[in-house]
């Protein structure tokens, strides 16, 4: 299997992606070990001493002040790991457990956790070999870490609770035995090492801010051919315009939008003579509305960046000052409020999207193109319900995108008081994005089929690129067809980054 190596603390999005997308085995590089091996040592060395610290000999949680014995150490991980196997709702997606392991490694490649070298080569080992713990979805509160989906992950490591092994799902146990490795025997502090931290969170909102960007790559590609198929003006794309206001993301979007439509006969066909003052807002708008979209995307993925490189488990072993101190670095605000800027990006990009769709569809706003997108109206519906399809994701993504990072909740006989509910903040991305890759192929099946009824005026050679790839998947329209299967095809080369990647390298900006 690929693999590939990492660097505790300088790990980049693009390397986590290759991981969730290609299914990479992960390796941390060397120069981490010594690091680990140290602090493991000062967590035995107070394991074995009378002073009391959080979770090496005490209780966790509200049982932080009952004492363990030095004898009890193994059988106080363990217990723990198997009470917080909690979790409820459907397994999460092996690419996603997978990059959970992954940044699992890097938290405690960071050398503060105070675990042995044997665990993370465990995990490396799991992930080279194809055990995958199954890991139900539901359950974190996003503090004290995420403890119920962690616990599951770490239950394998034991030989206990469910994975896949090649996938195929077995017990733990079994799992680990096909694959040639050996249950592990936790020691002191080990077991809250691996479900303290916000891994889960992180990977939900990474995959999450992954997919948005394909989506945000699209939607721009799918809004250029609108403004042809519309015969929209590129006026308010002009850089000035962009410049004088300054933000990053919309003078991106406008630059984008420019290039698409570079050598459009259509454009160039309606320069002169044209009544029309200024377009609607979902035209004319599209680098402030799509531009901001990508500034929250952009601030995201650096809030994310940060959070996979971090060391997110408490207490934290701190070997240069030779002390083990309890914090708060388990407690997922930041990827709540990225998660949060996630989902109103995604709803953003439909929100306007949809309203190119409506605008196409509708005679009155169209400038000249059919009746509902068909050759035949009346007789034939055309994109009608299309458009009404699109209606209601777009209305079931702006109730998702609802912020989640205000909805904290007293846990744990209010030792947990404030939490930051980040897990399920993000997990809730993947819908958005599915709902949003239908949006945005609904988009550009309509406007490819706008574009067409220009003939013989062609659009530029970048979007005649883009209509080609969608025309591979979907057949233009013709007499009214089952069109379910052309909105999921449309829907699936969003998410394949296809429409993007036709057009060239015009998009290369826009990008995590």
């Amino acid at each position: 299997m690929p693999e590939l190596i990492l660097t505790p603390g300088a790990v980049t999005l693009d390397d986590l992606e290759h991981v969730w997308r290609q299914g990479l085995a992960v390796r941390l590089d060397d120069s981490a070990r010594a690091g680990i091996a140290a602090s493991a040592e000062r967590v035995a060395a107070a394991a074995a001493g009378d002073a009391p610290v959080y979770g090496v000999n005490t209780g966790f949680g509200k049982l932080a002040s009952v004492r363990i014995a030095p004898a009890d150490t193994a059988t106080l991980q363990r217990n723990l790991i198997l009470s917080h196997c909690c979790g409820v709702g459907e397994p999460i997606e092996e690419p996603t457990v997978r990059l959970v392991m992954a940044l699992k490694l890097l938290s405690l490649g960071r050398g503060a956790s105070g675990v042995r070298p044997v665990l993370v080569e465990l995990i490396e080992a799991m992930l080279a070999r194809r055990v995958t713990p199954v890991i139900p979805a539901q359950g974190s509160v996003g503090a004290s870490g995420d403890l119920a989906p962690l616990a599951h992950m770490a239950a394998v490591m034991l030989g206990e609770g469910r994975a896949t092994h090649e996938g195929r799902e077995m017990s733990g146990a079994e799992a680990l035995a096909a694959a040639g490795l050996t249950p592990l025997t936790l020691a002191a502090k080990e077991g809250l090492a691996l479900i303290n931290g916000t891994q889960v969170s992180t990977a939900f909102a990474l995959v999450g801010l992954f997919d948005g960007f394909r989506a945000a790559r699209a939607a721009l590609v799918a809004s250029a051919m609108s403004t042809d198929a519309i015969m929209g003006s590129t006026a308010p794309f002009l850089d000035e315009i962009h410049t004088l206001r300054g933000h990053r993301g919309q003078i991106v979007a406008a630059r984008t939008i420019r290039a698409l439509m570079d050598g459009s006969a259509i454009r160039e066909s309606h320069r002169q003579g044209d009544t029309r003052v200024q377009d609607p807002y979902c035209i004319r708008c599209q680098p402030q509305v799509t531009g901001a979209c990508l500034d929250l995307l952009w601030q995201a993925a650096a809030t994310l960046r940060i959070e996979a490189n971090a060391a997110t488990d408490n207490p934290l072993v701190l070997t240069e000052a030779d002390v083990i101190v309890s914090g708060g670095n388990f407690h997922a605000e930041p990827v709540a409020f990225a998660a949060d800027q996630i989902a109103l990006a995604l709803s953003e990009i439909g929100a306007i999207s949809q309203r190119r769709i409506a605008m196409m569809v509708d005679p009155v706003m169209s400038f000249g193109l059919p009746p509902f997108l068909t050759p035949d109206p009346g007789l034939n519906s055309g994109l009608m319900i299309a458009e009404v399809t699109s209606a209601a994701l777009m209305s079931e993504n702006k109730h998702l995108a609802n912020p989640c990072s205000t909805d904290s909740t007293p846990t744990s006989a209010n030792q947990e008081d404030h939490v930051s509910m980040a897990a399920h903040g993000a997990r809730r991305l993947k819908r958005m994005n599915a709902n949003l890759a239908h949006i945005v192929g609904i988009e550009a099946i309509c406007a490819a089929t706008g574009i067409e009824a220009r003939a013989p005026l062609p659009t530029s050679a970048p979007l005649q690129a883009a209509v080609a790839r969608l025309r591979q998947e979907v057949a233009p329209l013709g007499q009214d067809r089952y069109l379910a299967p052309d909105l999921v095809a449309a829907a699936g080369l969003v998410a394949a980054d296809a429409l993007a990647q036709a057009a060239g390298g015009l998009l290369d900006e826009v990008r995590a």
